[in-house]
């Protein structure tokens, strides 16, 4: 079963391929460029790259678009393969930003202040572009970013209230890009990492009209106790709001989901069909606390080996989406390692299941690991390492206790970003 995890996540990463994504989502028709409803007319074409993908992406604009490309920028993440004979590249930081993620920023705005009436920005976008682009809205500094960033990180807030906060301290994010732009038109294409695959959660809203208000922001961070900085208080005392929708800045912009979590988990399933499992999908929408999500796949686990009950073994138990981690601990790992380390504690010594869960970009939190693979034998595995899986889960060090256990998931970076995938096999004794 562990090696038929193994190539049921290759076939969930092959179908969230963004390079892919781009060249099925796109049509160029002599001078006409056509993505979902919209059509566009454009002699000059500028690109901007932004995310995990950012890379794969680009290279696919350049097959489609060649020497109509008249410029533009590549941002993606450390450790990520990006080239191009047409676009600069610029590396930076994530989660977490640095000066480079700022410095990417103000070259995205002298980008987009550029353009003039009749030039198409196609916007490339995919999971990470919001750290990745550290656009602090004056007076806040970086540090302080990055202060009110790592403090939502730990809170456990999900990702729709972490954007919610992005838009509303950034220049680019909530619709910023989208503005700066103007008067020429915008095609995005969007490689979903959120739930749900809102244009304008996913990397912070750039290119999309922002349904949050300032308001909303104060709420998330009165939620999660989270005191922000002196610099973002007085931001948030003369700030204005964020682009709205209905608001004539968005006429003639198209932001189009190429491609998401979706297309990951339902590959994910046929693959394991193709191995002789039953499948079934649960969700591509799961959110929440790591350990809760566990908990209801362990109950699963045992539902299908005593009853057959909702599939009947052996199956395969899929789903997507984003979970989160509550900090309390001082150890390292992430949630997707999170799950698995909690699958393993509670199925200990049940035999006839196997679960792995990935991020898809290929690292969980601030990890080189993507996630776990277990059985009903890692956590003893992992006590024959010289770590209580137990203790490890309530220190947050769930890196540690896979280690030790030989159960890490490692894949390098992906190229791509759809979000998280989980995949439980059951067998049949």
């Amino acid at each position: 079963m562990e090696e038929n995890l193994r190539e049921i996540h290759s076939a969930g990463l092959a179908a969230a391929d963004p390079g892919e994504a781009v060249l099925r989502s796109v049509r160029v028709e002599g001078d006409s460029i056509l993505a979902g409803d919209a059509r566009f007319e454009a002699e000059r074409v500028f690109v901007l790259a932004a995310g995990k993908a950012a890379g794969a992406m680009a290279r696919a604009a350049e097959e489609l678009f060649g020497d109509r490309i008249a410029g533009g920028l590549i941002v993606t993440k450390d450790g990520h393969e990006a080239s191009s004979g047409r676009l600069d590249v610029v590396f930076a930081a994530h989660p977490e930003p640095d000066e480079r993620s700022v410095e990417a920023a103000r070259r995205t705005e002298k980008l987009a202040r550029s353009l003039g009436e009749g030039d198409l920005l196609l916007a490339l976008i995919s999971g990470g572009a919001s750290a990745l682009l550290a656009d602090p809205a004056p007076p806040i500094e970086l540090s302080d970013l990055k202060q009110l960033t790592g403090a939502l990180l730990r809170s456990g807030a999900h990702i729709g209230e972490i954007n919610t906060v992005r838009k509303h301290v950034s220049v680019l994010k909530g619709g910023g890009l989208v503005s700066l732009a103007a008067p020429a038109r915008t095609l995005a294409l969007l490689l979903s990492d959120v739930v749900g695959d809102d244009p304008s959660a996913i990397a912070s809203g750039l290119t999309a009209p922002d349904p949050t208000t300032l308001d909303d922001t104060r709420r998330v961070l009165e939620r999660y106790s989270i005191e922000p900085p002196d610099s973002v208080s007085e931001h948030f005392e003369n700030a204005d709001e964020t682009p709205k929708p209905g608001d004539p800045v968005f006429e003639g912009i198209a932001n189009v989901i190429c491609g998401s979590g979706r297309h990951a988990a339902e590959a994910a399933a046929e693959k394991a069909r193709e191995l002789g499992y039953e499948s079934l999908i649960l969700s591509t929408t799961v959110t929440g606390d790591a350990r809760a999500i566990a908990s209801v796949y362990a109950a699963v686990i045992r539902e299908v080996l005593e009853s057959g009950n909702p599939a009947p073994p052996p199956c395969a138990i899929v789903s997507g989406g984003e979970a989160t981690v509550t900090v309390r601990g001082a150890g390292v790992g992430g949630p997707n390692q999170e799950f698995v380390l909690t699958l393993a504690v509670e199925l200990e010594g049940i035999e006839g299941w196997a679960a792995f869960a990935a991020d898809t970009d290929g690292n969980d939190g601030p990890t080189d690991a993507a996630g776990g693979i277990v059985t009903g034998a890692t956590a003893e595995r992992i006590r024959d390492g010289g770590v209580d899986p137990e203790q490890a889960l309530a220190n947050n060090d769930s890196y540690a206790a896979l280690e030790a256990g030989g159960a890490l998931l490692v894949t390098g970076p992906t190229g791509t970003n759809v979000n998280d995938l989980r995949v439980a096999l059951v067998s049949d004794g």
